[in-house]
């Protein structure tokens, strides 16, 4: 009895061991693609910062700086006589870009973040708060409106002599500083079908979701429409709550696929090989050829009794060349990436060498990836 409990228990611990082992490298389709039409909407503002410390806009450089101040003044009842106009002064005040990102599903009175970016000759944003400043996208319409003080999360401290600065001072952030006042039509619940869109292309990737799909779903709702979409049918059960639908569409894991590639950075010696990296039958040899050249200048002296003799500095140079003990490997064909990376290690290769082999491989017609050189 206890044998038989005892082999049950191994049989069921191998079982999960391969299961797990399986699903080792299954991704989230959450993490794969996005389902159309569910992003993020851009926007910007034209603003004034006041409340600086001197660091604001010079009216000689930024003119359009006093023309905004006395729009703002006149919109708030304050008038400003036309002749005293370019007498105008105003240090403590800078003319900002405001952009900011409308989330998909956005309803009125949200908070989003803000970021305030110095348009004119302002010398630092700190301490300043932002107006009220609309923010409008591509259509023109006002979606959010932007104030609050602005947060550069840094300092400037100058003396007579010099002084001490702490990241950008004209490029600030308002945490949750714009408040949505109007949304976007949204008819999300509503849709008979929705669209993934994989974030790289790949055809056997989707075709692999689609595949998953149905079979959770038992039927064929998902179709692979090519290598990047992929069209989901809502079941009626799921009419009127696509959300939900997508909730459990979005879990679902899956193995994605990739293209056998390989990334090189020449100007820091970074390799990056892919795990379908492939090789033919090659032979490789490695070695380093060195040239060492050394200057040791010697000093010539005069005889002791020479008269008109003068101490003269005299060139001599030494140089060795040499060559480190080359190696020959063959590399047989169809080995996976960890072979390639022992095969090469065997010959003592820097990750400088490996981009020369790995190049001289590819030209040789030996490897079967793609070599990226960025």
């Amino acid at each position: 009895m206890f044998r038989k409990l005892a082999l049950f228990k191994v049989f069921a611990f191998l079982l999960c061991f391969f299961m797990l082992t399986e699903n080792a490298s299954a991704i989230r389709i959450k993490e794969l693609a996005n389902v159309n039409g569910v992003r993020a909407n851009q926007l910007i503002g034209f603003g004034l910062v006041i409340g600086l410390a001197n660091t604001g806009d010079r009216a000689t450089n930024v003119f359009f700086s006093i023309q905004t101040m006395v729009n703002m003044l006149q919109k708030l009842g304050v008038t400003v006589p036309e002749d005293r106009v370019n007498q105008l002064q105003f240090k403590n005040a800078a003319t900002v870009m405001v952009t900011a990102e409308l989330p998909a599903f956005a309803h009125q009175g949200d908070r989003i973040d803000v970021t305030v970016s110095s348009l004119g000759d302002s010398s630092s944003l700190q301490g300043g708060t932002l107006l009220m400043t609309p923010l409008k996208g591509p259509d023109s319409v006002t979606y959010a409106v932007a104030q609050g003080p602005v947060s550069i999360g840094g300092f400037a401290v100058q003396g007579q002599a010099q002084g001490v600065q702490a990241n950008h001072l004209n490029v600030g952030r308002i945490a949750g500083g714009g408040m949505v006042e109007k949304e976007l039509p949204n008819t999300f619940n509503t849709k008979e079908s929705i669209i993934l869109s994989l974030k790289h292309t790949d055809f056997t990737t989707g075709n692999r979701i689609a595949k998953k799909i149905n079979s959770v779903l038992k039927d064929e709702f998902a179709t692979n429409l090519d290598g990047r979409t992929i069209h989901i049918k809502v079941p009626l059960f799921y009419r009127n709550n696509v959300a939900e639908f997508v909730t459990q569409i979005e879990v679902l894991e899956v193995q994605p696929d990739s293209v056998a590639k390989v990334i090189i950075d020449e100007r820091t010696g970074t390799v990056v090989m892919g795990d379908n990296v492939k090789i033919s039958r090659v032979a490789v040899a490695h070695g380093n050829l060195f040239v060492q050249v050394t200057e040791e200048p010697i000093a010539s002296q005069p005889g002791p009794l020479s008269e008109k003799g003068e101490t003269a500095i005299l060139p001599r140079t030494r140089i060795a060349v040499g060559e480190d003990e080359d190696r020959l490997i063959v590399v047989p064909e169809g080995i996976d990436l960890g072979q390639v990376v022992n095969g090469l290690n065997a010959i003592g290769v820097t990750p400088r060498d490996l981009i020369s082999i790995l190049q001289a491989i590819k030209a040789a017609g030996s490897l079967h990836a793609e070599l990226d050189v960025i």
